[in-house]
């Protein structure tokens, strides 16, 4: 057999063992090529105008080229490795290792350029389905068309040829500093197999679930007042961080050979088929594969929170709006008001006009929170806020001596809570009214001009703010002090008005606010996040799904000859079958429940910054990560079930 034939009869070998592999590869440069087209589309101009489309396009597709290579590389030390024994035979028969290693060169070279060649192709096929979908969910108006970029093309052969190179300096190296017999023990020695759990073990699979559910613990409570100062709560953080890392590591290096210990302790030792295959697999084998698992489990918390707190803001971009106009148009001067209502009545567009007087002064909140003041900008517990009158505010009737916080921020509120009892004072000029804390209400009164930085408006009694006005203060006070809301009969006829407003020159006054243009603001920028976040994330979960089967396929090989064993001692192929189930839920379940359990709670200690509406978004980006997941799983099984149907 010649060296051509040789190469050829490898490269089918290799390609029915790890079409995965190439699949990854290919998908990963579909998206790669199909970013780095989005950057150079003449469509993305119109993208730069409302948000930094291609800036961020830009930022993504250098991410993407991180994962892709961390990714590539590490599936090539996987296979070369399992190669190990073949390369020691081709040694034996006489071969240098110059020689093998351009075997090895040029088999990965026909794979990988080959599916560098799909990968563009079906990355220019897709990408103005891409582009669509990238205008779709910011919600820009623009037309997608299919583009090709030969600088995109020019790039991304740069940069796949750079790992290809990478790749060919590991696998020479790998060569290099191997000898005969080494070679013939690698796979032994990467797959560490301990027969009996030490003291040390127990010790740090006690410690690693510790860890992880103080950081749990401590996470719930971040911002529920026990860290009542800017350090504290950073302090917090990076221990949350570090807990549940180091826990992590732990939990994976000793904690499930812990558990399962456990298990089998109590089954005295009598495991069946399925426990044999799962339980007693997963013992030995998760241990070496600690520092693989935690980096996978952590990166996919991390995308997973990332994307459910980008979809929570998307999601809530509405009520987020209204945080800054209330009504359907919000503005802060009379001649504008009076202007754009006439620019309205001019097209047909009914509508009805709301003032309110706003006054501002300082009220010392001390009493009613436990919060530590100093450290959120507040003059002796003093917060200044805008204040109105009970009258201008729709069922609401105060006594004299009482007075309200409304329209309050759900973050400001977790950090400074304002849930306590007692008097508030406010301070005027010369004067100190004491009023009675009424409470908190969730409604919003007048627009984010008056209320900036999430401060809730104090409404006081008719009597109390006439008096409040005779003594103001005026180093407080905002520039303008009427509050003017318009809000249109017709709902339908929001976006005509919106375009009107926005053809006027007081759209780019500060204080003149379109709540439609507001959310649609929100969702661009929230949705250009939410787009990066989740192909990121998809190429990170099928790059790490793939890992993942790999390290299953090798396993799998090595377990062939027990298989071959079980079935002559009576094991039925579906005995078999059922009890590769059960690893395959553990392999692939542990690090998944593990996964979404650091992105919950990573989720829940601070969503409130991003929206108000955690469980519908939070559960529908882990249902389709967790499906995903699922699908690599699956295939796992599949091969299992192959090496099982070939060893009996």
């Amino acid at each position: 057999m010649n060296i051509n034939q040789l190469i050829f009869r490898n490269l089918k070998k290799n390609l029915k063992n790890y079409y995965l592999y190439v699949f990854a590869l290919i998908f990963s440069v579909a998206l790669y090529f199909a970013f780095v087209t989005m950057q150079y589309d003449p469509a993305m101009d119109e993208a730069k105008s409302g948000i930094k489309g291609a800036a961020g396009v830009r930022a993504a597709s250098v991410l993407l080229v991180a994962i892709v290579s961390v990714f590539l590389l590490y599936a090539n030390n996987l296979f070369i490795k399992r190669r190990s024994k073949e390369i020691g035979l081709f040694q034996l028969i006489g071969m240098t290792k110059n020689r093998i290693f351009r075997i090895l060169s040029a088999e990965n070279l026909i794979i990988y350029f080959g599916s560098l060649a799909i990968g563009i192709a079906v990355g220019f096929s897709v990408s103005k389905l891409i582009t669509m979908a990238f205008f779709k969910v910011t919600g820009i108006e623009a037309v997608a068309n299919l583009y090709f970029s030969p600088q995109a093309l020019v790039q991304t052969l740069i940069v796949f040829s750079a790992i290809y190179l990478l790749i060919m300096l590991m696998n020479y190296l790998f060569i290099r500093r191997q000898s005969i017999l080494s070679l013939f023990h690698v796979t032994s020695r990467t797959e560490e197999k301990v027969k009996k759990i030490s003291i040390w073990e127990i010790l740090m699979g006690i410690l690693g679930l510790g860890l992880i559910v103080t950081g749990y613990y401590v996470s719930s409570k971040l911002f529920d007042g026990d860290f009542n100062s800017i350090t504290r709560l950073y302090m917090a953080m990076l221990f949350i961080l570090g807990s549940v890392i180091v826990g992590t590591y732990f939990f994976y290096k000793g904690s499930v050979r812990f558990v399962a210990n456990l298990i089998r302790k109590n089954k005295g030792g009598y495991l069946n088929i399925n426990e044999v295959l799962s339980l007693s697999s997963i013992m030995f084998r998760m241990k070496s594969n600690a520092m693989l698992l935690t980096i996978i489990t952590t990166v996919s918390a991390l995308a997973i929170a990332l994307l459910s707190l980008t979809y929570i803001s998307y999601y809530s971009a509405e009520k987020t709006a209204e945080t800054m106009s209330p009504d359907d148009f919000s503005l802060i001067d009379q001649e504008a008001a009076e202007s754009f209502g006439e620019n309205l009545a001019e097209h047909s567009i009914a509508y009805q006009k709301t003032e309110i007087e706003v006054l501002t002064a300082d009220i010392d909140i001390s009493e009613i929170t436990d919060a530590n003041l100093e450290e959120f900008n507040t003059d002796g517990g003093n917060m200044t806020v805008p204040v109105i009158s009970d009258t201008d505010v729709e069922g609401m009737n105060l006594t004299e001596n009482e007075t309200l916080f409304t329209g309050y921020n759900d973050a400001l509120q977790k950090m400074i809570n304002l849930d306590g009892e007692g008097n508030v004072t406010i301070h005027g000029k010369n004067e100190e009214i004491l009023q009675r804390y009424a409470g908190l209400s969730k409604e919003k009164v007048i627009s984010n001009y008056f209320t900036v930085g999430g401060l809730p408006t104090a409404v006081v009694d008719r009597t109390t703010y006439e008096q409040l006005k005779q003594d103001l203060n005026p180093e407080v006070q905002q520039e303008a002090s009427t509050y003017i809301g318009i809000t249109l009969k017709d709902e339908n006829q929001v976006e005509e008005a919106n375009d009107i407003f926005q053809s006027m020159e007081i759209s780019e006054e500060f204080g003149n606010y379109s709540l439609y243009q507001s959310t649609l603001n929100q969702k661009q920028n929230m949705g250009l996040i939410m787009f990066i976040v989740g192909f990121l994330g998809l190429t990170f979960l099928v790059t790490s799904g793939c890992i993942l089967y790999f390290k299953q396929m090798g396993e799998s090989e090595e377990e062939k000859p027990s298989y071959t064993i079980l079935r002559k001692l009576g094991f039925t192929r579906k005995d078999l079958e059922k009890g590769i189930h059960g690893k395959q839920v553990f392999n692939f379940g542990i690090p998944l429940i593990v996964g979404l359990l650091h992105s919950y709670f990573a989720v829940q200690s601070g969503w409130f910054f991003f929206g108000n509406e955690l469980w519908t978004p939070m559960l529908i980006v882990m249902g389709l990560y967790t499906a995903l997941y699922s699908i690599f799983g699956f295939l796992s099984f599949l091969y299992y079930k192959k090496i099982i149907h070939e060893s009996l």
